[in-house]
């Protein structure tokens, strides 16, 4: 027999047979309510986790990871010609996480096209410097990016806006823009675009509100209007743009400011983080009801051993080693199924693209229907984090499990349990 003697005890109890079955039987659901517990919370949050990063993905391929905009209201011909925009592409351009900067202009339009008109964010674009910044070359199934040339009053579509319109390439549209003349009256300004080209990304905020033109185009609709200029940043990382805000952005030049993805963004990713949390309470209650049952189990076999215990005692084993056996066989089962949960989840997570199209054919239904969900498989990243965080709380509710029942076993009193043995 090894030492110490509650380890040797407690492990023993834990492999004996014991002769009332639905001990048994608890003792094994505890420990299977904690695998699966472990397990549904690791791949709901790997999915999760994916899902977000395909959002993200898809979010960026037209929108920059950081944008340079003018950070005052003010709007002249020569105000916005004055603004520090040389000396924010130096900064930029001399940052080593800088991997592409480019000007752009964006303002509000409406399309029209007898009889439908949509709202759209009209930016104007630099064909040679955008694939420098965002993925609109590879995105485009109709057309060519290149083919947006000055004064030729081109328009590239996203696939949601035309089908909309119902324009295809060679079609006109007339875009409205709002404005006000000197005295502050209305003045909206019209120009009639060709449709040279349609792109899509897979995401509804860009196929559904954004047209690209030529930036000489689109310069022309704004009146010089400050707000409207600015730059394109792309990042070798895209989660490094919250710190290259906090570092750069006091040195861009007079009257500019940066403003990275998390800022334009924060209202998606909040509302995943929120969806996260809310699930990793609701699937831990699996591991609560699993912890209980490790407690009714313990309780029970507390019970089944009050003999065992009192000749432990007698034996003189004290109160604090009959805690430590009940613990020790609490913390075997409760750890045992967090490791199976572990390894069963991150199995799971890992192999998910390949069991789902096995379900899928086998009961014959689509998870994801190509015609309602623009991502037709399901993502899983699994972020060790995640992992060792779900694991950590797993076992220490198990371990919690365990200290009522041990604290039960160790105040038997040994002459009251052997008094009618």
């Amino acid at each position: 027999m090894f030492q110490p003697l509650s380890l040797f005890v407690g492990l023993r109890y834990v492999r004996s047979r014991t002769r009332k079955f639905f001990v048994s039987f608890i003792t094994w659901a505890s420990l299977a309510g904690v695998a699966v517990g472990v397990a549904a919370l690791i791949v709901v949050l790997s999915v999760m986790n994916g899902f977000e990063g395909e959002l993200r993905d898809r979010l960026l391929a037209l929108s920059s990871h950081a944008r340079v905009v003018a950070s005052v209201e003010e709007k002249a011909s020569a105000e916005a010609r004055d603004y520090g925009w040389q000396q924010a592409l130096a900064v930029l351009r001399a940052d080593a996480r800088v991997q592409g900067v480019a000007p752009y202009v964006e303002i509000q339009a409406l399309a029209l096209r007898t009889p439908e008109m949509l709202p759209v964010q009209l930016r104007g674009i630099d064909p040679a410097l955008e694939p420098d910044v965002s993925a609109a070359a590879s995105a485009m199934v109709e057309g060519r990016l290149e083919d947006l040339r000055p004064g030729e009053d081109r328009v590239i579509l996203g696939s949601v806006v035309a089908r909309l319109l119902g324009v295809v390439g060679g079609d006109r549209v007339t875009l409205l823009v709002p404005g006000l003349d000197p005295s502050g009256a209305p003045a909206p300004r019209l120009r009639e675009l060709t449709v040279s080209g349609i792109f899509e990304v897979g995401l509804h905020d860009h196929d559904g509100t954004l047209a690209l033109a030529h930036i000489d185009d689109v310069r022309e609709l704004t009146a010089d209007d400050a707000r409207a200029f600015g730059l394109h940043v792309k990042l070798n990382d895209p989660l490094a743009a919250p710190a290259l805000n906090r570092e750069l952005g006091s040195r861009l030049g007079r009257g500019l400011g940066l403003r990275d993805w998390t800022q334009d963004h924060a209202n998606y990713f909040r509302a995943i983080r929120i969806e996260k949390t809310m699930m990793t309470i609701i699937l831990m209650l699996i591991v609560g009801v699993a912890a209980f049952n490790i407690v009714a189990m313990l309780v029970m076999v507390v019970t089944d051993k009050r003999t065992d215990i009192a000749i432990l005692r007698t034996f003189g084993a004290t109160p604090r080693s009959v805690l430590e056996i009940f613990l020790t066989q609490g913390l075997v089962i409760g750890w045992a199924g967090v490791v199976l949960g572990v390894l069963l989840g991150v199995l799971v997570a890992t192999h998910v693209g390949s069991i789902v199209p096995v379900l899928e054919s086998t009961f014959g239904f689509r998870i994801m229907d190509p015609s309602v969900y623009y991502v037709t498989q399901i993502p899983a990243e699994v972020r060790i984090e995640n992992v060792l965080l779900i694991a950590v709380l797993a076992l220490v509710i198990t371990a919690a499990a365990t200290v009522y029942p041990a604290l039960r076993a160790s105040r038997v009193a040994p002459a009251e349990a052997l008094r009618y043995e």
